[in-house]
C-alpha cells in the first residue's frame, strides 16, 4: 500500500480544472463543496475559507486523490522556481499512449517520454496545465516490493510520488527521518531536465535528490533546488499557488506530539474518512497534512 493520500492544487476556475482532468486524465469528481473555515485555519490559510473545492479519483478506483481548491492567481508565481511542493507525479501504464493523448489535449507537453538518468525502473514525461500545474506522468517499468513502485491499474492512475523542492536537501531529509521516522536513500545526483529548463542551467548540471519509502512504497521525493530558487509568493492568508498541500497516512500520532502546526481533529469526507487529521510544516514551509491510518 501507499502512505500517500491526496495532492492539493490551487486552481483559478474549479469547473475548468475538473473538466480537464475528467476528459484527459480519466479522473472523476467524487466530492465537491466549500472549504470549511476550521480546515482553512488548520492550513494557516483563513482566506481560503469558503472557496470551492473538488476531490477527484482515478479511473482505477484507487483511494488516492487529487483535490483542487479555487484561489486567485498570483502574478509573480512561476512553476519549478520556488521552494515547496513542486509537482504531482501520476503513475501510468503506457507513457507513449499517454503522450499521444496529451498532444491532443490542452496540457502542454514540457517533457516527452524519456528514460530518467540513473533510474531504470521508470520512464516519465511531464505536462503543464492551464493552472501552471506541473504533472509528471510516469510509466513503472519494474513494479513490485523490490523497487517500492506500484503497478498502475488504468492508463492514468493515482498520484504515487510528491515532489518537494528544498533549499537544503539534507536538512529536510533529516527532518523526515526525525519527525516521521521514514528511511531516506542516500542523495543521488542526476541530470534533471525540468530544473535545467526552469533555471537556465547547462546540460552538464546535476541535481541531487532523495526519496522516502513508507508501507513498502516510495511516495516522497526531495529535490535540491539551485540557489536562484526563492520562497513562493502567495496572497495573504491564502493557500500558496501551485501544489499547496500533500496529504499522507501515518499510524503513530503519539510520535508527532510537539511537531503539530495544527492539532489533529476528526474530519469527514473522501480524503479523511472520519479519521483524525493534523498538519505539519516542513523546513521549507510546505504543508504536510497527516491522516491517522496506514502502517509504516
Amino acid at each position: 500500500m501507499t502512505l500517500l493520500k491526496c495532492a492539493t492544487h490551487v486552481v483559478a476556475d474549479l469547473a475548468d480544472a475538473v473538466a480537464r482532468y475528467e476528459r484527459w486524465m480519466d479522473y472523476r469528481a467524487v466530492e465537491q463543496g466549500a472549504v470549511p473555515a476550521d480546515l482553512a485555519q488548520a492550513w494557516s490559510a483563513p482566506a481560503s475559507a469558503g472557496r470551492s473545492y473538488a476531490v477527484l479519483q482515478p479511473a482505477s478506483g484507487a483511494e488516492v486523490f487529487l483535490r483542487f481548491v479555487e484561489g486567485d492567481p498570483v502574478p509573480d508565481y512561476a512553476p519549478i522556481r520556488t521552494y515547496g511542493w513542486a509537482a504531482i507525479e501520476l503513475c501510468v501504464n503506457d507513457v507513449d499512449a499517454v503522450h499521444a493523448r496529451m498532444q491532443e489535449s490542452p496540457f502542454e507537453v514540457i517533457g516527452p517520454p524519456r528514460p530518467l538518468d540513473g533510474f531504470a525502473t521508470i520512464k516519465p514525461m511531464q505536462v503543464r496545465g492551464d493552472d501552471l500545474e506541473t504533472v509528471y506522468l510516469t510509466q513503472i517499468l519494474q513494479p513490485g516490493p523490490d523497487t517500492g513502485l506500484p503497478e498502475p491499474k488504468s492508463l492514468v492512475d493515482r498520484p504515487f510520488i510528491m515532489v518537494l523542492a528544498c533549499p537544503d536537501l539534507r536538512k529536510t531529509a533529516q527532518w523526515v527521518k526525525d519527525v516521521l521516522g521514514l528511511p531516506m536513500i542516500d542523495p543521488v545526483a542526476i541530470r534533471y531536465t525540468m530544473i535545467e529548463k526552469a533555471f537556465g542551467l547547462p546540460d552538464t548540471a546535476k541535481t541531487e535528490l532523495t526519496t522516502a519509502r513508507g508501507a513498502g512504497q516510495v511516495f516522497l521525493e526531495l529535490d535540491q533546488y539551485p540557489e536562484a530558487a526563492t520562497e513562493r509568493p502567495r496572497h495573504k492568508g491564502a493557500l500558496p499557488p501551485g501544489v499547496a498541500i500533500t496529504t499522507m497516512l501515518y499510524p503513530d500520532f503519539d510520535r508527532l506530539e510537539g511537531h503539530w502546526a495544527s492539532a489533529p481533529v476528526a474530519r469527514e469526507g473522501a480524503v479523511y474518512g472520519g479519521r483524525r487529521t493534523g498538519v505539519l510544516v516542513t523546513p521549507e514551509g510546505a504543508l504536510l497534512e497527516i491522516v491517522e491510518g496506514g502502517e509504516i
